[in-house]
């Protein structure tokens, strides 16, 4: 898919990934809607940003948690925009549940907002895509959404969760969407991480380092930009599944 005046629609990308992510779809013409569901400064701070690549950027505000909210941004993307191209579903949330002391409201929150948010958005945004005669979804998993670490059994879950669906929707929609996604591994460390914390996890990859938001942009846009590639989930985690 050449990428020039396309519409792409990135949740979560008014930060860290997601915000790479917006970059680098702009720097390849694509027009980028920006989703955010609190940082609103940071979301405004990216659209001017990105306007100076001369591409047209909208912002959207919305918990995507909640139904009512998904349902009231797509319709009103689809007022303001000609339908969108690609759906990167880059929300998510991370936090570490120690096992013992997991609750049920860790569960729904991980399944919500990694897994249920997604398909809700990709099945509000199908038709249009469909009626387009094209479309590419990417979801942005996780390399442990198929070998689990202990200390993150909700969030290991609703991943290797979002794996499968990745899989369903893309037999589901095709042949004109392809669905695909990324399962990043070490890309950017929790702000509470000492050195050492830092350093023990980069030995556990094969190549002894941490990734950067940029290492998993350029695999979104290089997915987006394959005709021939649906179904499938791609590691970018320094080979750290391997080890």
């Amino acid at each position: 898919m050449d990428l020039q005046n396309k519409t792409v629609l990135i949740t979560g990308a008014a930060k860290r990934i997601g915000k790479e992510i917006a970059r680098h779809f702009a720097k390849k013409g694509a027009h980028v809607l920006i989703h955010y569901r609190n940082s609103r400064k940071e979301a405004e701070e990216l659209a001017q940003e990105l306007k100076l690549l001369k591409i047209k950027t909208h912002l959207y505000q919305a918990d995507l948690t909640r139904q009512n909210d998904i349902q009231k941004m797509v319709t009103q993307i689809l007022k303001e925009n000609e339908g969108v191209d690609i759906l990167v579903n880059n929300a998510s949330i991370f936090y570490p549940t120690p096992f013992g002391k997991i609750t049920e409201k860790d569960w729904d929150q991980f399944f919500a907002a990694n897994l249920k948010a997604p398909f809700f958005l990709s099945q509000a945004l199908a038709p249009s895509m469909k009626k387009k005669g094209r479309g590419h979804i990417i979801n942005i998993a996780d390399w442990s959404g198929l070998r689990p670490y202990t200390g993150y059994l909700p969030y290991c879950t609703s991943k290797g969760a979002l794996i499968t669906l990745t899989q369903g929707l893309a037999k589901t929609l095709a042949p004109e969407i392809r669905v695909n996604a990324v399962c990043p591994g070490p890309i950017l460390p929790p702000p509470d991480f000492t050195e050492d914390e830092k350093e023990k996890v980069a030995q556990n990859t094969l190549l002894g380092r941490w990734g950067n938001p940029e290492d998993i942009a350029k695999m979104v846009v290089f997915l987006a930009e394959q005709e021939f590639i649906t179904g499938s989930y791609h590691l970018v985690d320094g080979g750290e599944s391997l080890k």
